[in-house]
């Protein structure tokens, strides 16, 4: 019997939902996931119904009821604590960077938005969103020398909670395929070779025609 019910949307296109399923994989909570087809134009009634801020992923787990994805990847760490690095100065980065891609880079999603099935190559490369990916790429970059040895993800041999938060912005840079450096190309591809990110995209690419949504198939 599952403890809960986490809500997504569509495995193509929702970067929120990827984060915090990637943060309830990783943590083994015993839930059903659900997911809500978006309807557009917005809201989703059946999403606007159902989460205390009407979107999505939304965590139902043992009486908690968890929304936001940064939020579940805190939940989900008082069950596996290494969803955050041990070592407090490393976990502040974590969580700073975290909270960075939050509430930042609006120019990426706007113009180069998740479709992970999907290949937009060369467009999307407007100004701001190419100011948002070279400050990405520099934020990797430092992460990566200060707490990176030993693997290939943002603090080493260990996929977390930052690299579940960054998973959708890899997918982004695999779909539209801007400029990138080496180093960038190497952490995109160990995040898209992780079996938990490769779970979701084998879910993506199985979704019906049914659940294609026009606005996130063709350029604007």
């Amino acid at each position: 019997m599952t403890e809960g019910t986490l809500y997504i949307g569509h495995k193509r296109y929702s970067s929120w939902s990827m984060r915090g399923w990637l943060a309830v994989k990783l943590a083994r909570l015993n839930v059903e996931v659900v997911t809500i087809p978006f309807v557009r134009p917005g809201p989703t009634p059946a999403i606007a119904a159902l989460s205390p801020n009407g979107l999505v992923p939304y965590l139902e787990h043992q009486g908690a009821r968890v929304w936001e994805s940064l939020s579940i990847c805190d939940y989900c760490a008082e069950y596996e604590p290494a969803l955050w690095p041990e070592d407090r100065v490393a976990r502040a980065h974590a969580r700073s960077i975290s909270c960075e891609m939050l509430a930042g880079f609006r120019d990426l999603r706007q113009n180069m938005w998740m479709n992970l099935c999907r290949d937009f190559s060369p467009h999307g490369r407007t100004p701001g969103a190419l100011a948002n990916i070279a400050h990405i790429e520099k934020l990797w970059a430092d992460t990566r020398a200060r707490f990176g040895a030993g693997g290939p993800f943002l603090f080493g041999a260990t996929f977390n909670a930052a690299d579940a938060m960054f998973a959708p912005v890899v997918g982004r840079f695999l779909g539209w395929k801007p400029e990138l450096t080496a180093a960038t190309k190497a952490y995109c591809d160990a995040v898209r070779a992780h079996p938990l990110v490769d779970e979701w995209y084998r879910g993506a690419m199985a979704e019906p025609d049914s659940m294609l949504v026009a606005e996130y198939e063709t350029l604007k």
